[in-house]
């Protein structure tokens, strides 16, 4: 090869370098989301055969009280809303199996992951509403009631 052929691609390697640089997409941006869960996301299947032994299973239910009012639940569970999890920790048994549930697994998965941190031995994340598209069949629950008045402080 000649050195005027080597200038020559040379330079026509610089030309192209930034046109072919400009032609690749930039880097999409990173959504601000939460990190995804480690916790095993349990199918309809999975999550059936674990309540068929209620006296070793604890649900715990991570969504709002309206959420399961709407969308419906397990017959027996405990809520505490994701984001009092943490502070509820000492009020949960340790002694049982414990499934999270919110309505895709997602609130669930995290709230699974902060469980097992602390020393819990948790099944798995399952969505109510996925149970549900499974073929699972979920009771409607009605929200709790709501007082029109404040209690009386016994004092007349």
């Amino acid at each position: 090869m000649t050195t005027r052929t080597s200038l020559g691609l040379l330079a026509a390697l610089i030309t192209l370098g930034p046109a072919a640089h400009a032609q690749t997409p930039p880097p999409a941006p990173r959504e601000a989301s939460r990190p995804a869960s480690s916790a095993k996301v349990l199918n309809r299947a999975e999550l059936d055969a674990l309540l068929t032994q209620p006296a070793k299973v604890l649900v715990i239910d991570v969504r709002r009280p309206d959420e399961i009012a709407s969308i419906g639940g397990f017959p027996v569970y405990l809520n505490v809303q994701a984001g009092d999890l943490e502070k509820q920790l000492s009020a949960i048994p340790k002694d049982r199996v414990i499934v999270t549930v919110s309505n895709h697994a997602a609130r669930a998965g995290r709230a699974a992951d902060l469980l097992q941190r602390n020393g819990f031995n948790v099944a798995g994340a399952a969505g109510a509403q996925d149970y549900e598209a499974g073929g699972g069949a979920l009771v409607k629950i009605a929200p709790p009631a709501r007082r029109s008045t404040p209690p009386e402080s016994g004092k007349q």
